[in-house]
């Protein structure tokens, strides 16, 4: 029988025994930290340097959102030290970040590919600025709610991360107008998903340069982007051939001009279903799957019917509510392929009654 010192930690296999916590492999130990929470995994940072070093050198994403009251403090502390990171979530529940804690990062977390800084309200252009220089391999930003950015700022940060693919600029009034759209669409053509829900600022000339500009669109939020009308959905039918989700809710300048776009749209693009569909992609590859048409009063049945018709994956029954028409009282009569199918097999399991 072997006789520990309380500091001393013993592991059986191999007839191995580790004295030290300093002594615990990197990868067992990252093993470990894999499975604890985020919180924790500061804590455990502060062990030992041994501990430090193999924490902060193979960590690659880490959220700070738990954090109340000191998130700055915390920020300024372990971005030095965690270099290596890649994704950083510091989404706060109340207002907490200021701009040196953004440039701390930006300065020291060069290979950052996501972070989001959603509700951040003390951020100014700042933070921009310094993620534009320091973090230039910025695949995925968040900002929504960051209502003090100006449209300056979020088109200057684009002309540097030209690698972005996800931008969240929900509710980003001041920052998303039609220049800076314009300036993503000519920066950012791996741009896959924006959101620029309630940014009301937006029109047409905004949406018409993503859709010039950005054709590997997968999903575009436009909810409450009033001033928009056929126009912006009639350039995304025709240049953006990949677009999968489509929020239009409260766009009331939307008729069915604009749907019919959507659907010509599929049958423009035949060739490339045929492609898909030869290398059985066609399942992730089949138009639109999510359309939120709620509030849009102007739309008619005939309109969004044929729609329904050109996507098969958009969906009225209940459970599968991928086609939102709430609020459209005139709409009740549209119907998914479900809907005809039950219909089908009702009618033939009553012939077969007879």
């Amino acid at each position: 029988m072997s006789t520990m010192k309380d500091d001393e930690l013993e592991v059986v296999g191999g007839g191995a025994i580790i004295t030290d916590w300093n002594d615990i492999p990197m990868e067992l130990l990252l093993r470990i930290v894999s499975l604890l929470d985020d919180r924790t995994v500061v804590v455990a940072s502060s062990v030992c340097s041994g501990w430090r070093y193999a924490i902060c050198s193979g960590l690659y994403h880490i959220s700070f959102s738990w954090c109340k009251n000191n998130m700055n403090s915390l920020v300024l502390s372990i971005a030095p030290k965690f270099k290596n990171l890649r994704g950083l979530i510091l989404r706060q529940d109340k207002p907490q970040l200021v701009d040196y804690a953004v440039e701390t990062i930006a300065n020291n977390c060069h290979d950052l590919q996501e972070i989001d800084l959603s509700k951040s309200f003390k951020l100014s252009d700042r933070s921009l600025y310094a993620l534009a220089h320091g973090c230039r391999n910025l695949i995925k930003l968040n900002i929504s709610g960051c209502s003090s950015f100006s449209d300056i700022a979020l088109a200057y940060l684009t002309g540097y991360c030209r690698k972005l693919k996800i931008l969240n600029l929900c509710g980003c009034v001041k920052a998303a107008s039609d220049k800076a759209l314009k300036a993503i669409g000519y920066n950012c053509g791996e741009l896959e998903s924006l959101n620029l829900g309630w940014c009301e600022e937006v029109s047409d000339a905004g949406v018409m340069s993503l859709a010039y500009g950005c054709h590997d669109l997968r999903a575009l939020d436009l909810c409450g982007c009033v001033l928009i009308t056929d126009e912006s959905v009639i350039a995304l039918a025709n240049n953006c051939l990949h677009l999968r989700s489509l929020g239009l809710y409260y766009c009331q300048n939307i008729t069915d001009k604009a749907m019919y776009a959507l659907a010509q749209s599929r049958v423009k693009n035949e060739d490339e279903i045929w492609e898909t569909v030869k290398s059985r992609r066609y399942e992730e590859d089949e138009g639109l799957m999510n359309l939120n048409i709620s509030q849009c009063t102007a739309l008619t049945p005939p309109a969004v019917q044929a729609l329904c018709d050109s996507f098969p994956a958009l969906h009225t029954c209940p459970g599968r509510h991928s086609l939102i028409i709430s609020g459209c009282l005139n709409l009740t009569s549209v119907h998914c392929a479900c809907a005809f199918q039950a219909h089908r097999a009702l009618n033939t399991v009553a012939h077969h009654a007879y």
